[in-house]
């Protein structure tokens, strides 16, 4: 049956942009989900604005004091649902407008990365965000830059969905030629080696801003395979090069039975490849038997890797020193972290730029941080509670190792922050009480506190 709110929002809409339960467009929205998890949850229908005014109007719509119902509703832009609920599917928002003179982007936020960036790389061009165009919780529409509403700006960044609906993105662009990239696997008796290395290049005197890594390990207990990893990239060569910032890396041995080559591409090429595609977007791929001694590509042996249908990742942040980059090895290789197919503990390290313009608490912070990154996957559904567990006792143990080696630091990071991490906590009193009172201003009903599932929300005053 259809209900009175659905009834007033296809009045308002059109029964176009509203995909009920059951009809075509409601499971093609449904199957679109990057996360088998994700896509478990069906809401009571899909909302499909195509304009900035529609989700004005939605909005609108769900928190009249005169609506006839009370609906939770969750806002997708890249994989969030509401169960029961009504899901706002942004992906009609998906314009890209380079300005004439090349100098800036307007964006919809159901735009993706790789749509933006393979438009970009024609011009030779990357980009960084200046400004929201906001939707607040009275329907309202604003725009949020350092200059204008400068609070849901700094709010904005760090807050979540605790204050509106990004319906577009300003960006400002810079040249971006072609990026170098290799990943490479090296056996486990070079773990001494490796937190030898990368505790040096993590040191602050050594940050390079050109470079971004993800190092760590990986375990899949279906195929009795374990390796450290390297996800190197560097954004300033010219194709022919190798970096020097990575030279002790690349100098360790490597698994034998895994070819290595660099890469010289543009970022959406890269972004496809198979070794970035467990840290962008999940792909199920069947698994099959992995062979030591067989000459299996780098590429072949991550859909092995990567091939379970259930996935988390929690994270922790702590200075990346020699000695903490072998504990966190130590409580990878605890028997409590082996669970069923969990796939690795990795980190990058954090890149500060900016940290004094958004809400995460970092602008006081002058060395270098890390950020440790648990992300198991598994092939059977049964075994999600046992595999949280785990995934939770292996954060706890790393936390207790940072804070006897007193490297420790209260920061989580929100994008691959697990839903029992205390994310906004962590941004210390004084950015909590800031973005309380920002809610105050631009939600004083707590719309998006209450009737939004899901994500990150900012405490209550008291707790």
């Amino acid at each position: 049956m259809v209900g009175k709110e659905v009834e007033a929002l296809i009045s308002i809409l059109g029964v176009e942009k509203l995909f009920l339960l059951g009809s075509a467009q409601y499971n093609a929205s449904l199957s679109s989900y990057f996360s088998p998890q994700a896509g478990a949850v069906h809401p009571a229908c899909f909302i499909a604005p195509q304009s900035v005014t529609d989700v004005s109007a939605v909005i609108t719509s769900l928190t009249s004091r005169n609506s006839h119902e009370s609906r939770n509703f969750a806002v997708r832009a890249s994989g969030h649902t509401a169960p029961g609920g009504i899901t706002i599917d942004l992906r009609g928002l998906n314009s890209i407008r380079l300005s004439t003179d090349k100098s800036t982007v307007s964006a919809g936020s159901g735009a993706t990365w790789d749509a933006v960036y393979s438009q970009l790389e024609r011009e030779g061009l990357s980009v960084v965000v200046t400004s929201f165009e906001v939707v607040l919780a009275n329907g309202s529409v604003v725009v949020a830059d350092e200059k204008q509403n400068a609070d849901v700006w700094w709010g904005l960044r760090g807050g979540p969905n605790n204050f509106g609906i990004v319906t577009r993105f300003s960006l400002r662009t810079f040249e971006q030629g072609l990026l170098w990239s290799i990943l490479t696997l090296n056996p486990l008796t070079e773990v001494d080696n490796q937190a030898r290395i990368n505790g040096g290049i993590m040191a602050a005197e050594n940050y390079d801003v050109n470079a971004s890594f993800i190092t760590g390990w990986v375990f899949a207990s279906q195929h009795g395979v374990s390796a450290t990893l390297n996800q190197l990239i560097y954004t300033r060569l010219a194709e022919g090069e190798t970096s020097a910032f990575y030279k002790p890396i690349l100098e360790l041995p490597t698994v034998s039975s895994i070819s290595t080559t660099a890469t010289v591409a543009n970022v959406s090429t890269i972004a496809q490849k198979p070794q970035a595609a467990r840290y962008v977007r999940f792909q199920y791929h069947p698994p099959t038997p992995f062979q030591v001694g067989k000459r299996d590509t780098r590429d072949e042996f991550l859909t092995i890797l990567f091939s379970f249908t259930s996935y988390m990742t929690a994270t922790t942040t702590f200075m990346p020193t020699e000695d903490m980059i072998r504990a966190t090895y130590e409580a990878f290789n605890a028997p409590l972290s082996l669970a069923q197919g969990v796939a690795g503990i990795m980190w990058a390290i954090y890149k500060r730029g900016g940290a004094n313009n958004n809400a995460l608490g970092l602008s006081e912070y002058h060395g270098s941080l890390a950020v440790g990154l648990g992300s198991p996957s598994w092939p059977d559904a049964g075994d999600d509670e046992a595999v949280y567990d785990a995934a939770r006792s292996l954060v706890a143990d790393i936390e207790n190792r940072a804070k006897r080696l007193g490297v420790y630091n209260q920061y989580i990071y929100l994008d691959y922050a697990a839903p029992w991490q205390g994310v906004i906590n962590g941004y210390g009193d004084k950015n909590v009480k800031k973005l309380q009172e920002l809610r105050k201003r631009v939600d004083p009903r707590k719309v998006f506190t209450n009737m939004v599932k899901g994500r990150f929300k900012i405490p209550e005053e008291g707790h």
